[in-house]
């Protein structure tokens, strides 16, 4: 069967193709000959009959004339593995088409078999990768991995209707899933130099790989992720060409699309990046955190990725306490005003900043900040005024608030004061005495005195609100006397005119 197929093939090789051409197509193999297998039984036969064959002739120039890829590596010599080795990859540069599960089943599995070969080839580490065998394996990913999604397959992220849709998973799945296991432990490999291999993976393949975080299929971001991890620990060189791609989508996200599958897996990966800056921060880092990472607040997509954000943002202040205020700004300037559960979540990130915060920092934002979680305290969604009113559950708050009572009560005392009063929700009501009750003990005088000034200005916006209906009454008894003529406008009123403040 080999045999007739060499024959159909060839015998003259092609060119190699550069890594960053796209990929072939999926019927590639077949639609030259194949390899024509009717049983994955026939891979034992196949390989005693292939001992005195080649199969150079559907490689590109790069694979080694001579060495068999359906050899198994134990049955050539040391000396010769490497070869074989590139001989397989390029074997397995042809993609199939996985749309169709009865095409082509064969060479499928063929296809698979041989990459779990080169999976365990590479994880045992024996030889040092040469750079054709570098620059084939690059090629071999290339053909596989990197594709343009549809735009039907692309992600509707942006918090609409769509978000309980399942996710598309990729049909070729069960490839792909091999040739990420092989490219992690092809990237992780000892036997992998960097100095030859940043040639190949270069920016062109790490710009690739930022585009398939597109991919609406959770388990290819995964991989990615822990991939694109992995090159930045062992490749220098490309650490700032990496911030900065990844930077430029975020802006593009929330400038442009706000439709994105990966940036969730992004700041995962980023958040662990964070953690290994050094001290002090370089300018460059801050611009991040304020142009990338404070915006990405914004979109209404948040809570897909709100605690991947949340753990950057900390990440920041944990490097560098002096960054907690500007972020609270950055916070309050983005503050959503008609989502309720976008204002939890604001809620929960603002507490763990003001777990950490220092006293400096926080009497910077002290009176917005507090104005804010006033307006919240009085949220007439139940959620958004008691998660509001669970600060005071939090020690390190507390202190805080109490070293700073002088400036914070009389703030918050009027939007506890209407919570007491009208607030529907009996839950937020008991808060809110709470609270009162706790501001009370801490300093009664002050207490009273925000009280007692909350009455002084309740009591000149209802002179205020008198005076305005009185003019008002008066201007319509002014207007109902004088006379009606075709030139003068006239102002009528049925009923009394009250105006509320």
């Amino acid at each position: 069967m080999l045999k007739q197929l060499l024959s159909r093939l060839p015998r003259k090789s092609s060119k190699s193709d550069s890594i960053d051409t796209p990929r072939s197509s999926g019927h590639a193999l077949a639609s030259h000959g194949g390899l024509q297998r009717t049983a994955s039984a026939n891979v034992v036969s196949i390989r005693s009959n292939a001992l005195k064959r080649t199969s150079s002739a559907v490689f590109p120039s790069s694979a080694v004339v001579g060495i068999e890829p359906l050899l198994s590596f134990k049955d050539v010599p040391s000396s010769e593995r490497m070869n074989l080795f590139i001989s397989k990859l390029s074997l397995c540069c042809v993609v199939f088409d996985f749309s169709d599960p009865s095409k082509n089943t064969s060479e499928k599995d063929l296809k698979r078999i041989i990459l779990m070969e080169l999976v365990d080839f590479v994880a045992s580490g024996s030889q040092r990768f040469t750079e054709p065998a570098i620059l084939t394996m690059c090629k071999m990913c290339v053909n596989n991995l990197f594709r343009v999604f549809p735009p039907n397959y692309q992600s509707n992220s942006s918090g609409g209707e769509n978000d309980d849709d399942e996710p598309m998973f990729d049909p070729a799945w069960s490839h792909l899933q091999v040739v990420y296991d092989l490219l992690l432990k092809f990237v992780t490999s000892s036997s992998l130099e960097a100095k030859i291999a940043k040639k190949y993976i270069n920016h062109a393949f790490i710009l690739n790989l930022l585009d398939l975080f597109e991919s609406e299929d959770p388990r290819e971001r995964e991989c990615l992720k822990t991939i694109l991890h992995r090159i930045y620990g062992k490749f220098m060189v490309h650490r700032p060409f990496i911030r900065k791609s990844i930077g430029n989508i975020f802006y593009r996200f929330v400038s442009e699309t706000e439709r994105h599958n990966g940036i969730a897996e992004l700041l995962e990966m980023f958040g662990s990046v964070i953690s290994g800056f050094a001290l002090p921060l370089k300018e460059e880092h801050k611009i991040f955190l304020w142009r990338a990472l404070i915006p990405l607040h914004k979109p209404k997509s948040l809570g897909v990725y709100f605690q991947q954000l949340s753990y950057c943002v900390s990440q920041f202040i944990d490097k560098e306490p002096k960054l907690a205020s500007n972020v609270i700004r950055g916070l309050l300037k983005y503050w959503p005003i008609t989502n309720s559960q976008k204002e939890v979540m604001f809620l929960s990130e603002l507490e763990e900043i003001l777990d950490e915060i220092n006293m400096g920092e926080f009497q910077k934002v002290m009176v917005p900040l507090f104005w804010r979680i006033g307006h919240c305290i009085n949220s007439s969604h139940f959620q958004v005024a008691e998660r509001a009113l669970l600060f005071w559950n939090n020690d390190k708050i507390i202190n805080l608030i109490e070293y700073n009572r002088h400036v914070i009560l009389p703030v918050i005392y009027p939007a506890l004061e209407k919570n007491a009063q009208s607030h529907w929700n009996q839950s937020v009501l008991n808060l809110t005495l709470n609270v009162r009750k706790m501001f009370s003990e801490m300093d009664d005088m002050l207490f009273l005195a925000c009280h007692s000034h909350l009455k002084e200005e309740q009591a000149k916006l209802s002179l205020v609100a008198e005076k305005r209906r009185e003019m008002w009454e008066r201007l319509e008894e002014v207007a109902s006397l004088r006379p009606i003529t075709e030139t003068t406008a006239v102002l009528v009123t049925s009923l009394p005119t009250s105006i509320n403040c």
